[in-house]
């Protein structure tokens, strides 16, 4: 387990260019390490808004687009190419643009696929994809991600693990299907805490004021089952990026306000 950094931006557009550069060179120093590189993308407005800031940013071309395996950390369970899907939004923000190996995005099913509208079996596929993926040398049944992006959600919920429900008590399995979801669609599928803690490196995202109160519930020692952001990290390194909305009602031991 490793402690939570803080960096906190200016505001939701610095955060998003800086994690997006942030992110760039940690794809590429894999990717000169060990040849390939593998992230979990997350949706919503701050992962969305990373997406946009990457496509848009001239350095994007240090990435070998070709050696990048792309993950999800949750999806809603809904029809191949509806709007609402994050890989659908994420091809709409970049990945159209930069034209990865589509062998290596790894999306996760429609309701309208192979696993038709049962989404636990649609879970179990992608758990045994991702098993498929890892090697020896990750210790377990996913790969070892260089980068997980998390966004958090003003409930404290991060991926599709929502305070006190039963996916965030998931202790053995990877991923699973989540049924009854407090926001819409109720239907969804998940990484675990588990998958997500397998991962290198763990970014929490945050940004505007309704994220304040969960930033600060999560960084204050509250137990993963009734806040979930606080159980997700990585095996090297868990960073929080937030803008200064985000970080306004954190402890001044967390982030010592320029005001305090």
């Amino acid at each position: 387990m490793s402690v939570p950094q803080l960096v906190v931006h200016r505001d939701k557009e610095l955060m998003a260019q800086a994690a997006a550069a942030r992110l760039i060179t940690r794809i590429v120093d894999a990717q000169a390490a060990r040849g390939s590189a593998s992230v979990v993308l997350t949706g919503g407005r701050n992962g969305n808004g990373l997406l946009a800031a990457l496509a848009g940013s001239p350095a994007r071309d240090a990435v070998d687009w070709s050696r990048l395996d792309l993950w999800w950390g949750d999806e809603r369970f809904l029809p191949e190419g509806d709007p609402e899907r994050n890989v659908t939004q994420a091809r709409e923000a970049l990945l159209d643009t930069v034209g990865p190996d589509p062998s290596r995005v790894h999306a996760m099913p429609a309701s309208d696929g192979r696993y038709g509208g049962d989404a636990d079996s649609a879970a179990a596929g992608y758990a045994a994809e991702l098993a498929a993926a890892a090697g020896p040398e990750d210790h377990g049944s996913v790969p070892a991600f260089d980068v997980l992006m998390l966004g958090v959600g003003p409930d404290t919920h991060v991926a599709s693990l929502f305070p006190e429900l039963p996916a965030v008590r998931e202790t053995e399995r990877t991923v699973v299907g989540v049924h009854g979801a407090p926001k819409p669609p109720p239907t969804r599928i998940s990484l675990t805490l588990p998958a997500i803690r397998a991962a290198r490196e763990v970014w929490l995202l945050a940004a505007g004021e309704d994220k304040a109160e969960a930033a600060r519930i999560a960084l204050s020692g509250a137990g993963e089952i009734q806040a979930p952001a606080a159980g997700a990290y990585g095996r090297s390194r868990t960073l929080w990026l937030l803008d200064a909305a985000a970080a306004s009602k954190l402890p001044p031991a967390l982030y010592p306000h320029a005001s305090a």
